[in-house]
């Protein structure tokens, strides 16, 4: 199973069609919040979405949790979990979820580890990175025994690979 996650692209649908173009059979995509456009805007068709802090259409959820086969995932911006100073907060609501996935944004840095059974991933973004100036998005495999998150670039250049053991 794949997963396509991004964030933080704040007004720019272009790199979202773009990035979508890359991988049109994913099994599920996520944006992870900012995207600044309206909540049913074509370049969001068939989304996993959130409301950033930067989101003023109302009909954004603060989270989403979902199932992909025998994962759960779950997805919010971040900025309601205080994800800028620590992902404990995040981490609480994860596994009162029980989620195997929690997929953020909000921070523009791009990052994936695993804590406690759960993998935390923040695609970065795909307009203004912090931290690194390649500007990102994550795909990420799903199989039985481990999940493996690939970082690439808006023009889908390679970053960098982290395969994580599941339990």
């Amino acid at each position: 199973m794949q997963l396509l996650v991004m964030s933080d692209t704040h007004g720019d649908s272009n790199v979202i069609e773009k990035v979508r173009s890359f991988y049109p059979n994913v099994d599920a995509l996520i944006h992870c919040g900012d995207s600044e456009l309206p909540f049913s805007h074509k370049a969001l068709e068939g989304m996993k979405k959130v409301r950033g802090n930067c989101d003023i259409d109302k009909a954004y959820p603060d989270e989403v949790v979902f199932d992909l086969e025998d994962a759960t995932i779950f997805v919010t911006h971040g900025h309601l979990f205080n994800v800028k100073t620590s992902i404990l907060s995040l981490s609480y609501r994860a596994k009162e979820v029980d989620a195997q996935i929690a997929c953020f944004g909000h921070s523009h840095i791009l990052g994936a580890e695993m804590i406690n059974d759960v993998l935390f991933l923040n695609p970065g973004s795909l307009l203004k990175p912090r931290g690194r100036k390649e500007k990102s998005f994550a795909l990420v495999e799903i199989e039985d025994t481990y999940f493996e998150v690939n970082f690439l670039t808006d023009d889908n250049h390679f970053i960098s690979t982290h395969k994580f053991m599941r339990k």
